[in-house]
């Protein structure tokens, strides 16, 4: 695919805001190595610019760490100390997109993760879900919104969450890959005149 914006029906070049309420930023690890333990991050917020070649948008986001939600708030509260996120001390965790590039239908989004004082290059599988109007604008014929998904994969040892805990009988409570999923929705800023 040719990353020619007349290619993804209905894009838009400009300036988008993240809406909290209408986006997701979800996570899954392996559980005592039988299943999958999954949460999201309540609070995000970010920005992201559609450039009129869209291998030119970027995208940065920040997340509060303190906003983790896993279904038990006991659990919650375990990954806001040391043994995991250390909230106190790190309490955002941030992306910033480094480049973008075609793959078949979709793109493959480079950039960077900071969690815990530590910078890696974390690479995003990037799917375009669309573009259209918002209702929610104060002006809704000129408003928009547009929809990302974007999913890949860390090691939490990378970033220094190394909490391992241990199962009777040998193993490990937690895996080390987490899978990440972003359900992004985004409002158009209008222009200013």
């Amino acid at each position: 695919m040719s990353a020619e914006p007349t290619e993804i029906p209905g894009y838009i070049a400009g300036t988008w805001d993240i809406d909290p309420v209408h986006s997701d930023v979800g996570f899954a690890v392996r559980h005592l190595m039988i299943s999958k333990a999954k949460g999201r991050f309540a609070a995000v917020e970010g920005r992201i610019v559609t450039a009129e070649d869209p291998l030119e948008s970027e995208v940065s986001a920040t997340i509060d760490m303190s906003s983790i939600d896993t279904g038990s708030p006991q659990r919650d509260e375990h990954l806001r100390d040391a043994d995991f996120f250390e909230v106190g001390k790190y309490p955002r965790m941030t992306y910033r997109s480094t480049g973008i590039r075609a793959d078949g239908d979709r793109f493959l989004m480079d950039g960077e993760l900071t969690l815990k004082g530590v910078t890696l290059p974390v690479p995003l599988t990037l799917e375009i879900n669309g573009f259209g109007p918002d209702p929610f604008a104060p002006d809704p014929a000129t408003g928009a919104r547009a929809g990302f998904t974007a999913t890949g994969e860390i090691n939490r040892r990378d970033f220094g969450v190394s909490y391992h805990g241990s199962v009777p009988g040998g193993g490990a409570a937690l895996g080390d890959r987490v899978e990440i999923t972003l359900e992004i929705e985004a409002a158009l800023r209008p222009v200013a005149e």
